[in-house]
Parts: C-alpha cells; structure tokens; sequence
C-alpha cells in the first residue's frame, strides 16, 4: 500500500486518473481483513483470498499500465507484474486446496513481484527527480 500511496505522489502532476490507485488502496484494506477472517478457515482460504487480491490488484496494474505507457513511458513493470499477478492469483485459486504448492508459489510471487516493484521506485525516482 505504501507504493501505491509513493506512485499516487508521483504520478499526481501527469493529469492521469488516480482513481486506479484508490481502488487499489481499498481492495488491499479489504483484502487485509479478508484474509484475517479466512485465517479462521485454514491455508485453503487463506490462499483463495490471496488469489483473488492477486487478480483484482494485477488487473489494476495492468490497466493502469497500459493507460501511462504513453505519456509517462518505462511502465513495462508495471505492464509485467500486473499481468503475472493476474495469472499468479489465477494459479493460487486454483491451487488452494494443495496448500504446498501454493505456500511455495506464494514465496515465489512474492520474490518476483519484489523485484517488479524495485524497477517501479527505480523508475518513480527517475520521474520525481529535477530536470537540472
């Protein structure tokens, strides 16, 4: 949440939309206390729970990507992560019910989406730095 909170920052000046970035403000809230209440349920809904944020925060990445790619431009990472993410939680919900295969896909995602959101600060440090 604290990157969309730094993306909402640099990106406020481009005359985008942030609403995107709102949405995905809520739907982890939600998320949050979802998978709290699912933790009552075991791994299985945990992990359903988590897929379904994957595919709602992706698509959001995804669309909100393509959306700045012409105007802001460098947006393959967040094109990428979103699209893994749709795919990844597509995965996770399938997987639910095999809770080893998807805790591990879990620490996998987590890895990759780790390093997706590194190229983003990179990019979004680029964008807020002064033009000298």
């Amino acid at each position: 949440m604290l990157a969309t909170f730094g993306d909402i920052r640099a990106n406020r000046s481009t005359g985008g939309s942030l609403l995107p970035q709102y949405v995905n403000i809520v739907v982890g809230s939600i998320t949050t206390v979802a998978v709290g209440l699912a933790l009552r349920n075991g791994i299985p809904a945990v992990l359903t729970v988590f897929g379904v944020w994957a595919v709602l925060t992706g698509l959001i990445q995804l669309l909100l990507g393509l959306q700045r790619r012409r105007p802001l431009g460098g947006q393959w990472p967040m094109i990428l992560s979103g699209g893994q993410s749709v795919l990844a939680g597509v995965l996770f919900v399938v997987q639910a019910h095999d809770p080893t295969k998807g805790v591990t896909n879990v620490a996998v995602y987590s890895a990759v989406g780790a390093f997706y959101f590194l190229l983003a600060a990179l990019r979004l440090r680029k964008a807020t730095l002064p033009t000298t």
